[in-house]
């Protein structure tokens, strides 16, 4: 059984000549107000047990809560063309969960009904109007209406989308101001709190689920700005689009997603973050589209073998350090000119930490074009900082991005073959006369460099942090390292990406790349 993630929109033909109502089990947890027992107070002794000191409470009552933001909650239907649905029920053309959006039943093939109904959630977050939803429920969407809590049905305009976080924005026109909720601070939003969802979940309008934060920062790999709250809230096929609510009545979240192996909710659901939403509203708001930072890195994961490579220390018993290291700057970019270079370890954005290549991703992506910042990094294990002018994602060469980390393993040779960068060579790899480096023609089976991900057409540019054009230069400099009983840390081109790819050594003495010392090896 495969788990997959979904996002929670329910699909039903226009016309139906019945309706099926599906079995609810309903389970009390508690009836009444239950207590908490009383412990001990908060104490380790010798053995260092810990022993915590909780006080008696009361579990949360949202009924208030509920009546206040429940005018502000609306369903959303789309109607969606019958041939725009492919055959897994998702919309063609549409960007796709990682595994198919399935359909809450089996569609009928060569159905007469040419219009599928979309259903999601949705929340007003003005008196004027203006609805937030997920792009996903509304995409292809040829019709588009909102019904409020007290059935009142409007017709809505798509203001914008942005399919990169999954959120659009409609507009509503009534003679009357409508009631609407405020967004809140999702980064003050903490693993344990209590949340409450509001949503449309399987048609049915006005249900309200509740549980608690499960965690902060989830990369799903829907999108390349995943930054999810994971909550625990029961959350189905429908609720997308819904507001994700604290005690306070604030929507810290949009629901997007769940992990689910049978389609419905198994506890796992995931919405998008409140400070995501604001940037994004305010920029459909304004423009009908999203414009997002550039920096011009791309960055990988630090693994232990690089970070024992580039001499960084460890965060901690057997954990990489953390940052996003640079694996190479883009020409002309915004990093390019304040002097970041490959190799430099990038620790803090403006003062916020970076813990990996993702996080600065986000990050960066988040901050308004032309917009100064300062870029805490490590140049040789050196603390340094940059003053960085953002520029336009749009309107780059190449986006931000990261690469994947390869796993390492240690071992007596390096295991590879190397041949000088021909005329040949250049064209065969479509590489132009500013590329220098050599060029890996074959590893060895079981080798270090294969297990350390190294392969057949890669470029070594650099050892360490030492450029090589020629076999002889780049052979030295590995037996020089391996010798030394140092990791080698190499810089690669591959498909016209640079990376960084660390050679844990073993303990022989004769480790060294495979081939001759002639500039003509393997020619």
């Amino acid at each position: 059984m495969t788990d997959e993630f979904q996002p929670m929109m329910s699909f039903r033909p226009r016309r139906m000549r019945g309706r099926v109502l599906a079995a609810l089990v309903a389970t009390t947890m508690l009836g009444g107000a239950a207590q908490a027992v009383m412990m001990d107070t908060a104490r380790a002794d010798e053995t260092g047990v810990i022993r915590p000191n909780t006080q008696t409470q009361t579990l949360p009552n949202f009924v208030n809560l509920v009546k206040q933001v429940r005018p502000a909650v609306v369903s959303i239907t789309a109607n969606i063309r019958a041939e725009d649905v492919d055959e897994e029920g998702g919309m063609q053309g549409q960007q796709q969960m990682p595994f198919p959006f399935p359909f809450p039943f089996q569609m009928m093939p060569q159905q007469q009904r040419r219009t599928i109904e979309a259903r999601g959630s949705g929340f007003i977050i003005s008196a004027d109007g203006y609805v937030v939803t997920n792009n996903h429920v509304v995409k292809g969407a040829t019709k588009v209406t909102v019904t409020l809590d007290d059935g009142t049905t409007l017709p809505a305009k798509i203001i914008g989308r942005d399919p990169k976080t999954d959120l659009a924005l409609l507009k509503v026109t009534t003679q009357s101001k409508l009631r609407f909720i405020e967004l809140g601070d999702s980064d003050k939003v903490e693993p344990g709190e209590w949340v409450v969802a509001v949503g449309n979940p399987f048609g049915l309008g006005g249900t309200v689920t509740a549980g608690i934060v499960s965690a902060r920062g989830r990369d799903i790999g829907d999108g390349p700005y995943d930054s999810f709250i994971q909550v625990d809230a029961p959350i189905n096929r429908g609720n997308s689009g819904g507001p994700l609510f604290t005690q306070d009545g604030k929507v810290v979240g949009v629901n997007t997603a769940i992990l689910s192996p049978t389609g419905g909710s198994i506890g796992i659901g995931f919405a998008i973050p409140s400070d995501v939403v604001k940037n994004v509203v305010e920029q459909l708001q304004k423009t009908g589209h999203v414009t997002r930072g550039y920096l011009g890195v791309v960055a990988q994961v630090i693994t232990p073998a690089m970070a024992k490579a580039l001499g960084l220390k460890p965060a901690g018993d057997g954990v990489p350090p953390s940052g996003a290291l640079v694996a190479s700057v883009s020409n002309s970019s915004p990093a390019e000119k304040a002097g970041l270079k490959a190799g430099d370890v990038i620790t803090a954005l403006n003062g916020q930490k970076i813990d990996s290549p993702h996080d600065l991703a986000v990050k960066v992506a988040s901050l308004p074009p032309g917009t100064s910042v300062t870029i805490a990094y490590l140049r040789n294990n050196a603390a340094q900082t940059a003053s960085v002018k953002i520029a336009n994602l749009s309107s780059a060469s190449s986006p931000d991005g990261s690469v994947g980390d390869r796993s390492e393993a240690g071992g007596p040779r390096l295991g590879v073959s190397l041949s000088p960068l021909t005329r040949d060579l250049r064209q065969q790899l479509g590489l132009d006369g500013s590329v220098r480096g050599v060029v890996v023609s074959d590893v060895q089976a079981g080798s270090v460099a294969e297990q350390a991900g190294i392969r057949a057409g890669d470029v070594i540019q650099a050892v360490g942090n030492s450029p090589v054009d020629n076999p002889g230069a780049t052979v030295t400099a590995v037996r020089a390292a391996l010798k030394s009983n140092q990791s080698v840390l190499l810089r690669v081109l591959r498909g016209g990406q640079n990376l960084f790819i660390a050679v844990t050594p073993g303990s022989s003495d004769d480790s060294g790349a495979a081939g001759s010392d002639n500039d003509n090896d393997n020619d």
